[in-house]
């Protein structure tokens, strides 16, 4: 599941996206209301973490615009005002739910777990194709029934994959992903790294589609 978090106070953001990778989410931050927009606008997100409280534009006019880009897209408002009046209008305006600060990582992921169920993507810790099933619980890849050895960067890159099968993955968006759980990227990494799992996969598994990225088909 990639969450977009939009928050401002960068120690709360850095904790909380430590705590989500470490759930197997995959986070993407921005730290004010614009610039959470040009992502919702951009990117290809499964839900959104909001606070309220953001240095440029009032978080209740950012969910506003944010339903007004993608209705269906999920946010979660996160709030430190005092009184019921925010969280009521955050819910008329269509946040999915909302959490008042300070609250524990347990409880967010909690309400992220409703969500998934929600939006039917909480089904299961394992996704399976083609005979490839990765466990992003157990952090294991399997083809066929025998457990395959892959590095860490080189599931990370499974994972971002397969969790966007259909949808072609740029060079750019998958060293994010690696940059995202803190590993250093040099300039062939994601070349080398491809190269690696092709051998260790069905032939034609992984497509490369020239000039724009990597894929993994639906057929």
């Amino acid at each position: 599941m990639r969450l977009l978090l939009i928050e401002d106070d960068t120690q709360l953001a850095k904790g909380l996206s430590e705590s989500l990778r470490h759930e197997s989410y995959s986070v993407d931050t921005v730290f004010n209301g614009n610039d959470g927009l040009l992502a919702i606008k951009s990117g290809d997100f499964d839900a959104v973490i909001l606070d309220l409280g953001l240095p440029d534009i009032d978080g209740l006019a950012v969910l506003k615009q944010a339903k007004n880009i993608n209705k269906a897209l999920p946010v979660l408002i996160l709030t430190a005002r005092d009184g019921i009046e925010s969280k009521v209008k955050g819910l008329d305006l269509g946040a999915d739910d909302y959490l008042a600060k300070p609250f524990s990582i347990a409880e967010l992921l909690a309400r992220l777990r409703v969500i998934e169920r929600r939006i039917g993507t909480h089904t299961s810790s394992i996704i399976e194709h083609h005979g490839i099933a990765l466990d992003t619980q157990a952090h294991t890849i399997v083809h066929d029934g025998t457990e395959v050895s892959f590095s860490r960067k080189e599931y990370m890159i499974m994972k971002s994959l397969l969790e966007n099968i259909g949808r072609i993955q740029s060079k750019e968006q998958l060293e994010s992903k690696l940059y995202e759980w803190g590993e250093e990227v040099a300039s062939n990494t994601i070349e080398v790294h491809i190269s690696n799992i092709r051998k260790k996969l069905p032939k034609a598994f992984i497509k490369t589609v020239r000039g724009v990225g990597y894929v993994v088909s639906k057929a």
